[in-house]
This record gives C-alpha cells, sequence and structure tokens, in this order.
C-alpha cells in the first residue's frame, strides 16, 4: 500500500489524454523550525535539489490541477564555533523524499504563449534516503563522521506511531505548498514554499501542540514540458 499510493496518482496524470507533462529539477533551500511557534534559525539553512515529473489535467485555460511525483530534499545544517572561529563542530542533516504534490493551479496570461500562474495544495511524502554528517576540529584534532538516516517502519492508516525511536525520522511527511511562477510555451519558472505539517521525530505524535521540529522549504526550479 505504501508503494501504491503515489504510482495511482502518477498514473491518473500520465493517462489523462489532455495533460501537460513535463520535468522538473531546481534547488531546495531546506530549515527545520527550531521554536514553538515556527521560527527557523538563517545560519541552518541547508542547501539541497528537487527532481521528478509533474502533470497538469488540462481542466481550463484559467483553473487546472498539478501532480506528480519529486524527488526531494529537506533538513538543516549547524555549525558552532570556538576560540575565536579556530575550532569548531558542523552537522549537516539532509533526508530525502519521494514527494506526492496535489496542487490547484490558477492561471493568468500574459500573451498567446505565456502567462503568471498561482498553485496551492497539500502533498504528502515518504522518506527513503538521506545522510547525517558531523565535522569538528579541537587545535590540531580534527574528525568526521557520516551515518545513513534512519526513517520508522509506520502504517499511516493507524493513530499511533508505529516503530518510534528518537534516532529515526517518521517514514511519512505531509504539508501544504504555496507557489508561484511564470509560463512560458517551452519552460516554466516556479517558487514554492513548502510548509510541513507533521514534526519529524518519529516519537513525536501530536503534530498540533505546536510548530517546532517541522520543515521549511523554499524551492527554485525550472520545468520542461514533454509535449
Amino acid at each position: 500500500m505504501k508503494r501504491t499510493v503515489p504510482v495511482i496518482v502518477f498514473s491518473l496524470f500520465l493517462l489523462s489524454a489532455k495533460s501537460q507533462t513535463y520535468i522538473q529539477g531546481g534547488l531546495n533551500l531546506a530549515n527545520i523550525t527550531t521554536t514553538n511557534s515556527g521560527q527557523t534559525e538563517k545560519n541552518n539553512l541547508l542547501t539541497s535539489f528537487n527532481v521528478g515529473i509533474l502533470g497538469r489535467f488540462g481542466l481550463s485555460k484559467e483553473v487546472d490541477l498539478e501532480s506528480g511525483l519529486l524527488f526531494t530534499g529537506h533538513g538543516s545544517k549547524a555549525a558552532t564555533y570556538f576560540n575565536g572561529g579556530t575550532d569548531y563542530v558542523k552537522a549537516t542533516f539532509n533526508p530525502f523524499y519521494i514527494e506526492v504534490p496535489l496542487n490547484l493551479v490558477v492561471k493568468v496570461p500574459l500573451d498567446k504563449t505565456s502567462g503568471l500562474f498561482f498553485n496551492a495544495g497539500p502533498y504528502i511524502a515518504i522518506g527513503v534516503a538521506g545522510k547525517s554528517k558531523t565535522e569538528s576540529k579541537f587545535g590540531p584534532l580534527s574528525s568526521s563522521s557520516s551515518e545513513s538516516i534512519k526513517f520508522s517502519n509506520d502504517n499511516p492508516f493507524t493513530s499511533q506511531q508505529d516503530d518510534a525511536a528518537y534516532n529515526k525520522l517518521k517514514r511519512f511527511d505531509f504539508g501544504i505548498n504555496l507557489g508561484a511562477g511564470f509560463e512560458f510555451e517551452h519552460l516554466l519558472l516556479k517558487v514554492n514554499y513548502g510548509m510541513g505539517l507533521a514534526k519529524i521525530n518519529s516519537t513525536e505524535s501530536n503534530n498540533t501542540v505546536n510548530d517546532k521540529n517541522k520543515y521549511r522549504t523554499v524551492s527554485v526550479s525550472v520545468g520542461i514540458p514533454l509535449k
């Protein structure tokens, strides 16, 4: 069941006779909230990427639906310096997800071949890979380590968090996308803000208690239509 949901959504727009399919790739500026009100630290911003295939169903010239599959990176980084900056501890946390968005797209034509668009809608995502890295230096001593990020084997159709542990992320994430961009005859330029609604650690079951420990990701992407 975990694997079939993205495949079903993906197949729906590919099978639509009116659909416009395009490949997308771009830059992610990822972060994780650190306060109960959902604030992030600018210094913790992590550079990652997104790539995938999306499609629009062709409902009308003004309003459409968009969905597909994206391989996208989230996470954050942190650094602490000592002795005037000569010594430090640096950490990078970069998990990757397969994301299925479902966006409502509102289009504003500018001329016959270009236009402005706005998109908004929910997304669900499945954690599939990632690395956490630590690097330190104290005087003449330096060290570095890297390990794969672990995800819980949770059943998304139950209320409890299965296989939860402090060193594991939740397998499933969900949230809201808000974006805008320009559409040309053979190119799309898009800026998107992904606001995660799930606390990412697998031991945290109450997502609504506050907005700490949730993904916040800004993406700047280019899309190339396939037809």
